[in-house]
């Protein structure tokens, strides 16, 4: 945003530059979370991690440190919640490649977790963080169930950056909200969601 003075000089304009917030994809998203649950826009949280604690040490009265734990269950996906009635659940990704994500960054359990959600009618996604080129995207559950599969038939074993440009949707960077990936869900998946249940209901 430009500002005037009174001498009539202006100042450069400003933008909202990621790298000099020093964040995290996560904590973006934490952040844009947070948002929307102050202007009861959503209900999403980060999901806790199940950790089993074997040992804990004491080295002061009043304080206790965790020497040793394990994960209970592998984890699902990062975050999860409700909007406009719709169950949210998604995960989020970065990666340093100019021209794909590998598939091995995302765990086979995560996508079967996510099938599962959306065959029972829920918003499943990926947010995906590009560092190369500092471009967020939305990437819909059907695209990367679809190249998932044609990897287990030994295809591709990662998903183009190309693939995200077609069929995944940029989410804007911004300061508040940090990724306003609600933005994409009620213009791109929620008119599609309502379709695909008028089909359903009127058959």
């Amino acid at each position: 945003m430009a500002v005037n003075y009174p001498t009539g000089k202006k100042t450069a304009q400003k933008t909202v530059n990621r790298a000099n917030l020093g964040m995290t994809l996560e904590s973006d998203i934490e952040l844009t979370n947070q948002y929307y649950l102050e202007k009861n826009i959503a209900v999403i949280y980060k999901k806790p991690t199940p950790v089993q604690v074997v040992s804990v040490s004491y080295p002061a009265r009043n304080k206790a440190k965790i020497v040793e734990a394990y994960y209970k269950t592998p984890s699902t996906t990062d975050f999860n919640g409700i909007y406009k009635g719709y169950y949210i659940d998604f995960d989020a990704k970065e990666t340093k490649s100019k021209t794909s994500i590998p598939l091995k960054n995302i765990h086979a359990h995560q996508i079967e977790h996510l099938k599962r959600i959306t065959d029972q009618g829920g918003i499943g996604f990926l947010i995906v963080y590009f560092q190369s080129y500092d471009e967020y995207y939305y990437l819909p559950f059907d695209v990367l169930y679809d190249h998932y599969l044609e990897s287990l038939k030994g295809g591709r074993q990662s998903i183009p950056y190309t693939a995200f440009q077609d069929e995944g949707y940029p989410i804007k960077f911004g300061f508040n909200p940090r990724l306003d990936y609600l933005r994409v869900i009620d213009t791109f998946v929620i008119p599609g969601l309502k379709q695909s249940h008028y089909c359903f209901t009127n058959k």
